[in-house]
């Protein structure tokens, strides 16, 4: 008889963690819709983006991120779980960045609402160092595309229409200039 560690089964931690996120996900959306579970994994990618500022805020020394620092940063902590993303541009009014491939490889293909990992934790760190951000999925490998564009608005646009799909707001609070240990970023709730 042939030991089960020696077969040919394609399962390690990784793929085992992927496919349990991909199940939650479907479980959600299945349960309670799209717009609902995103809500949930908004929470989870809020909690996850804060730890992560605080980490490299840390590591950085730095009480606060700048702009070219949250840009860095966006790109390094994607690259360090897998996602093959990079920087396309940046200025005094967004960040965009783009994706080849996703930390939840094929996972996330038709769940949507794992791409609020990406929302939460890009927007939560980018509030939370720069007091504003409106993050923009405008592209995603979730939705059926070949990679990922996403587009960190850092100044409210006042001229969104309703119609638009304006993306999610995320608001630092006042206090961080002031004082680091200030609470976390709140999201508003918005339409993706």
């Amino acid at each position: 008889m042939r030991p089960a560690r020696e077969a040919d089964v394609g399962l390690d931690r990784d793929v085992f963690m992927r496919g349990l996120v991909r199940e939650l996900a479907t479980s959600l959306e299945t349960v309670v819709g799209l717009e609902e579970a995103s809500g949930y994994i908004s929470l989870v990618g809020q909690s996850v983006g804060t730890q992560i500022n605080a980490s490299y805020t840390a590591a950085l020394g730095v009480p606060r991120l700048t702009r070219e620092q949250v840009a860095d940063v966006l790109v390094d902590l994607k690259q360090r779980i897998r996602g093959d993303f990079y920087l396309i541009s940046q200025d005094e009014e967004k960040i965009v960045l783009g994706s080849r491939s996703c930390p939840f490889a094929e996972k996330v293909e038709g769940r949507e609402s794992m791409c609020m990992m990406t929302s939460n934790m890009f927007g939560t760190i980018a509030a939370q160092n720069l007091g504003y951000a409106r993050v923009e999925l405008e592209e995603t490998i979730a939705r059926g595309s070949s990679g990922c564009r996403v587009v960190v608005h850092l100044t409210p646009d006042l001229e969104i229409d309703e119609h638009d799909e304006p993306g999610r707001e995320y608001f630092g609070d006042s206090r961080k200039a002031e004082d680091p240990a200030a609470a976390p970023t709140t999201p508003a709730p918005a339409e993706d």
